[in-house]
Order: structure tokens, then sequence, then C-alpha cells
């Protein structure tokens, strides 16, 4: 990477959060690393990273894509987990390009369009799946490639601004934008993409203000709001099994047709990157474009 660029990337990765950011604008790949770069951002990543934690403790030896913008909770499994990839859609990226990651190795994160993933079916054990459902163009598409590209009971863990609750009526943080669902309407949604719900969670009770004494004292919120108004969590967290016995819906491409026309695009050429036409000739059924050790 040229230096010129590193300069430019650090730069951005500096800019901070705008709190009254605008859909349109700072709904993006580098508009929610500010986010999380912010006080706020960095309690609302500790939260979650301890709710994932919990739903999925251990990764080891499992393939998992990260889709969305779900950078700041891979590095939870970053371990053990066989190999790790953070795919970006276009809609995130189109205003001012991807934010990489890791930003402290090879570069496993990718741009792609949502109802074209570019990866072979059943090439990934579990999918996590943030700052993606509410931003997509149809969810319904997006969940499908979803199940594609899972291989038999797989494992997806969605995590969605839920409807009920403050966070998705304030447009300061990035779960007050795009679709928020209830519980209910993502269990029903999950359920017609040919998924078994198996675990329900709620997180972020604490409401969402960067004010010191209100983030100082976020664990007493997230423990008041669990016993007291769980229906009322900033975020759903659904964890869903993939449904091998279902029908494929009718009028798909197949996969191998689809393989000639997709592609990823890297922040920087010479980055690591997925090429699924390259992979499908180097291997029949294996992931394409695997980065050099654990991302």
């Amino acid at each position: 990477m040229s230096s010129a660029f590193s300069h430019r990337l650090t730069r951005r990765h500096r800019t901070p959060y705008i709190h009254g950011m605008a859909a349109e604008v700072h709904f993006t790949a580098w508009g929610l690393q500010g986010f999380y770069d912010a006080p706020l951002g960095a309690v609302t990543r500790r939260i979650l990273r301890a709710r994932l934690r919990q739903l999925w403790p251990e990764l080891t030896g499992r393939e998992v894509l990260g889709l969305g913008h779900a950078g700041p909770y891979l590095r939870l499994w970053r371990r053990g987990a066989a190999r790790l990839v953070s795919a970006t859609p276009v809609a995130l990226a189109a205003w001012d390009g991807m934010a990489p990651w890791p930003l402290d190795g090879a570069c496993a994160a990718s741009m792609v369009e949502e109802d074209r993933l570019p990866f072979a079916d059943l090439s990934f054990d579990n999918i996590l799946l943030v700052h993606g459902l509410e931003a997509a163009e149809n969810a319904r598409r997006l969940l499908r490639e979803a199940w594609r590209v899972l291989r038999p009971e797989g494992r997806m863990l969605a995590v969605v601004p839920n409807r009920r609750s403050v966070w998705a009526h304030l447009e300061r943080t990035p779960f007050g934008h795009g679709q928020p669902y209830s519980p209910g309407q993502l269990a029903r949604l999950l359920e017609r993409s040919m998924f078994t719900v198996e675990r329900r969670d709620a997180a972020l009770f604490i409401p969402p203000f960067g004010l010191r004494p209100l983030l100082r004292g976020a664990r007493l919120w997230e423990a008041a709001g669990q016993a007291l108004a769980p229906q009322l969590g900033g975020v759903t967290l659904i964890e869903a099994r993939k449904t091998v016995q279902a029908v494929i819906p009718a009028g798909g491409v197949p996969a191998r047709a689809l393989a000639a026309r997709r592609r990823v695009r890297v922040p920087q050429p010479g980055w690591a990157g997925l090429d699924e036409a390259a992979g499908a000739a180097r291997r029949s059924s294996g992931p394409a474009g695997e980065p050099k050790g654990t991302a």
C-alpha cells in the first residue's frame, strides 16, 4: 500500500462522527466507522460485543462472513476462526468508499452487491449480519444470498434496529436509519427466507445520547433493561439456522451462471480480495479467495 494512500486512510479514519448525520450522506461505511470511534459508539460496540460473545462464545475452525458493517465485531473470533471475511454492500460504500478491515493485518474486506454475493455456494459456517438488513434495497434477496452461501445447518446472527426502541427514531446513531423491525417482524422475515429461528435477544437499553454520566452507567442500564423491559432494547439479536429441507425459490439464477459475472471491489489494487471466477477455476467447491491467516 502506498504511503499516500495510507495517509489518506488514516486521515479519514479519524474523521469525527457528525451527530446530526443525514441518511443519504453519513449512513456509509466511513460514517459508521466514525460513529464507533466516538464515545457513544465505543460504548455501543462494547455492549454488543458482550452480547455476541454470549451467543457465539467460540467459532474455532469456522469460516465466518461479516455482512453489512461487521468489522467492529468480527475481531471477537479472530483467534479461533479458520477464516473471517468482511463484506460491505455497495449501498454503504457508494458515497466515499469502504473502510478496510482489519486495520492491523492483511485486508479481508470486500465490496459486494447484496443480491449477488461473490462467494460459492456453501462457503461459510456462520454469518454475522450487522448494519445490513435495515439498509438493504431488497431484504428478501439479501437473505436468499445469505442462505445460499451458508453451509447446511449453518448459523446466521442478525443484529437489527428494534422498531419499538428510542434508538430507531433518532438519526444521531446508525440504528436510526433504514428499516427497523420489531422482534416478531424480524423472526417472520427470517422464517419466510428459509431460516429457523433458534434464539432471540435484545441489547442497547442505554439512552442514545453521548452524555458521560449515561455512558458510565451503561452496565446498569443494560441490566435493568434486560430485567424490566426487554422489548425496548435498541437492537434485536436473532440467531437463525439454515433450513436445508426448504424448497429453493423459483426463478433464481444458478450459482455457476452468476460466477462469471460476480466481482468484488476492494479499497486498493493489490489488497487481498475475492474473485469468484478465479476461485472456481482453482477449486470446484471451496470458498473463493482466502486471506492469509485469520482476519
